[in-house]
């Protein structure tokens, strides 16, 4: 059976458009909570299964929280609420708690009109494509509450953030601390925004919080780590030695350095991987996707790290490492998995993790990427319609086959539809950057034109 709602990173869309609309994400907590009263593992006959629900701090998100509240406690699920909180807590928490699922009401870094649920199983991973099947299949049938004493209940658990504040800081090696580091970190007007200063500021940092004031629409608004120049003006500004750029729910980590220049995904996970080669804690190799930059494969060639690409999206990476038993992987957008300290992409402590190599070695962003040689990349969004077929434009083929053949060898061509968005996403990356650059525009002119005429 396909998935019809769920893409690569749960439902998402815009609010008040389907699938994001209060009686389908009810319907969508109840056909959940279904699949899990059904499959209760070791708990008690007479014990309800719980849920944990996060959420970011988009407005649309108190409108859902309430229906995915009415969803699961219809199906005789049991709900804590714990308001704004990183997609990453969730995932911390629900394994913490020794809860059925955790689930996310986010859109990550999509603006604030959009929104979006995720799921968390048991242990703090992505659902697998069986049980969001599972799910889906329950969607095709009508509610009906269970009886008034089975109902679920729900409560609002208020030490959340300071649960997840603990759980960072602890992935931060206890020998050092980050006394005499001035840190400007953006939060995107997000839910890290009552979250990341303080660990920061607890690890011994001076913290210069910005983005920090959310209001319901100014979620990942020309800040965070999709809008990088912000954090960069903000280090220069306050002559801070490092910046961090998150996303809106936490997962997604930019870096800048004193000068402000910016530090992909990419860069900060050659980074990581490098200094766990130096201390001895490498455990196998790493995982990209068919968006990571040659120049990094062939950088951790050089210091010996086997390198893996998987499809674009966390949940590919995740699969990956697993099967090879690896722990490090992520993608240039800033997705960074660190296996062996949570079980998610998770911003703040990859931020860690990067801050552990620079205080342990006294080497600069800069110093630790020096061989690390990016290649020109150039990435152009084409908005298409929904039901618009990559696969079926032939126009697109055989402009992508004569581009391969002016490449020559040097450079790759990657076409993909976002799995969050109705964009067909147009890569070129080479050697030649006027030619990287001509080849994107010119496959993506004829995407547009393939997509217009239907």
């Amino acid at each position: 059976m396909g998935r019809k709602y769920f893409g690569t990173d749960g439902v998402r869309g815009r609010v008040g458009e389907s699938p994001i609309t209060p009686e389908f994400v009810m319907h969508l907590g109840y056909a959940a909570g279904q699949v899990l009263v059904a499959d209760r593992g070791s708990l008690p006959p007479n014990q309800h299964p719980t849920v944990l629900i996060g959420k970011d701090t988009r407005i649309s998100g108190y409108m859902l929280e309430a229906a995915l509240e009415a969803g699961f406690t219809a199906a005789g699920v049991n709900v804590l609420l714990t308001g704004p909180m990183p997609t990453p807590a969730v995932a911390y928490l629900t394994r913490a708690l020794r809860l059925q699922a955790g689930v996310v009401i986010s859109a990550s870094h999509n603006p604030f009109e959009d929104n979006g649920i995720k799921f968390f199983s048991a242990t703090g991973q992505k659902l697998p494509d069986s049980v969001e099947e599972a799910i889906e299949a329950r969607l095709d049938y009508p509610i009906v509450t269970v009886g008034a004493r089975q109902l679920g209940r729900a409560r609002r658990i208020e030490d959340a953030p300071a649960r997840y504040i603990e759980f960072c800081k602890s992935t931060f090696p206890n020998r050092l601390d980050l006394r005499g580091m001035r840190i400007v970190v953006d939060c995107a007007h997000g839910a890290t925004y009552h979250i990341a200063p303080h660990v920061l500021h607890e690890l011994g940092a001076e913290v210069i919080a910005i983005g920090n004031e959310p209001n319901g629409f100014n979620i990942n608004d020309q800040c965070g780590a999709t809008h990088t120049q912000t954090l960069s003006e903000a280090v220069r500004a306050h002559q801070a030695d490092i910046g961090i750029a998150l996303d809106g729910d936490g997962d997604r980590l930019m870096m800048a350095d004193a000068a402000g220049r910016i530090y992909d995904g990419d860069k900060l996970l050659y980074i990581i991987a490098r200094h766990r080669i130096q201390i001895g804690s490498m455990k196998g190799g790493v995982v990209g996707t068919l968006m990571t930059n040659l120049g990094t494969e062939h950088a951790l060639g050089r210091i010996q790290v086997p390198f893996e690409r998987a499809k674009v999206g966390d949940r590919y990476v995740m699969e990956r490492l697993h099967a090879n038993g690896w722990t490090l992987g992520g993608e240039a957008s800033g997705h960074i998995l660190c296996l062996d300290k949570h079980t998610t992409g998770d911003g703040m402590v990859s931020a860690l993790q990067v801050l552990h190599a620079l205080r342990e070695t006294g080497e600069t962003l800069e110093a630790f990427t020096a061989d690390l040689e990016t290649y020109p990349q150039v990435m152009i969004n084409v908005p298409v319609n929904r039901d618009f077929k990559l696969n079926q434009a032939s126009a697109v083929s055989e402009s992508v086959e004569k581009a391969e053949a002016a490449l020559n060898g040097s450079g790759r061509i990657v076409l993909r539809a976002s799995g969050t968005e109705p964009l067909i996403r147009v890569m070129v990356e080479g050697r030649d950057a006027d030619l990287v650059r001509h080849t994107a525009e010119t496959i993506a002119a004829v995407v547009r034109t393939a997509a217009a005429a239907g």
